[in-house]
């Protein structure tokens, strides 16, 4: 069965082995150096907040959080990663979910946010299919120096009911 809760120090060497690559870092965490450490991940805790991870049984097999939290405004879902073997599942769309649930419900933010790379398609797609809309798109520069878009997303409560 599959759970969501908050991560604790002891999870951070397995979030850093749900990245397997640089490629796949850059997409998740563009500020992150391969391979991702649990240094790394310390960093992260500092920074952002409802830091959490899904499981099943003991191991770990998801990750996401928040940042740029603004009270009372919105916050960005950031780090979402699903480990490989997952993948296609519905877990993404599940974690997703719940942090959608966690920003609405426990922090009473009236917008989310999330950004991705146009390469991601996935996860392009799954986020529209929770009703996420682009506002903004952002020129940088991918982990080989190539020119790349960061498409910036955005949901309002209560605006479009997702997809099941």
């Amino acid at each position: 069965m599959i759970r969501f809760r908050e991560t604790t120090e002891n999870d951070y060497a397995a979030i850093c082995r749900l990245i397997q690559s640089e490629e796949e870092l850059f997409l998740i965490y563009p500020g992150g150096k391969y391979p991702l450490t649990v240094e790394q991940v310390k960093k992260l805790a500092q920074e952002r907040r409802e830091l959490t991870v899904a499981t099943e049984g003991d191991k770990i097999i998801g990750f996401a959080n928040f940042y740029n939290y603004e009270p009372g405004k919105m916050a960005f879902i950031g780090n979402v990663v699903i480990d490989s073997p997952y993948r296609g599942s519905g877990l993404g769309k599940a974690m997703i979910a719940h942090m959608l649930k966690l920003a609405y419900e426990k922090y009473e933010l009236p917008e989310v946010r999330i950004s991705v790379f146009s390469e991601n398609t996935r996860a392009l797609l799954l986020y529209s299919s929770f009703g996420f809309l682009p506002y903004e798109i952002e020129e940088r520069k991918n982990y080989r120096g190539n020119r790349v878009a960061l498409i910036h997303m955005k949901r309002l409560y209560g605006e479009i009911k997702w997809k099941q």
